[in-house]
């Protein structure tokens, strides 16, 4: 399996941000997939805005009514979901990644027949199994996120556990 990790000084805090970053990786499926969880990283601090921000990297098949459902019940009460997946955030420390930001993206083996598919897989501290992805190329050139399957449930923070 192929992978790279992938490295951000800071998570992109609004649309203008995350259209820049994105215009730089764009033709990237890693860093197009290690992009899309930095961005859920501002859900907390303003849901519509991360909406926002996501329509950037799902470029011309921007979220659905459906999609926006989908997403604020796996993130709803639990915005620590996507600081999971970065090194150092653990259920012990509250998912609290260390600085830089590292993230690594592993390329699934089984891929789609289509050459402008690919699934992508992220390994959640909190969970089991790899989470995965799938981007479409646009032109064949550009990546752009398709179908967000990364947010299922994963253990909660210890300070929620009562079991813990």
């Amino acid at each position: 399996m192929e992978a790279k990790t992938i490295t951000f000084n800071r998570f992109p805090l609004n649309v203008n941000d995350t259209r820049m970053m994105f215009e730089q990786i764009k033709k990237d499926p890693f860093y197009v997939a290690a992009l899309s969880v930095a961005v859920f990283c501002h859900y907390k601090q303003n849901r519509d805005e991360t909406f926002n921000m996501i329509d950037v990297l799902k470029g011309p098949q921007p979220l659905s009514n459906f999609d926006k459902q989908f997403l604020r019940d796996r993130l709803g009460g639990k915005e620590y979901k996507p600081f999971s997946f970065f090194e150092g955030a653990y259920p012990e420390n509250e998912y609290v990644p260390t600085q830089p930001y590292r993230i690594t993206v592993e390329k699934g083996m089984y891929q789609s027949s289509d050459p402008n598919y690919v699934t992508m897989y992220l390994r959640s501290n909190g969970a089991d199994a790899p989470r995965s992805l799938i981007l479409r190329a646009k032109g064949g050139v550009d990546w752009y996120l398709t179908e967000i399957t990364y947010l299922g449930d994963i253990k909660v923070p210890v300070s929620q556990d009562p079991w813990a």
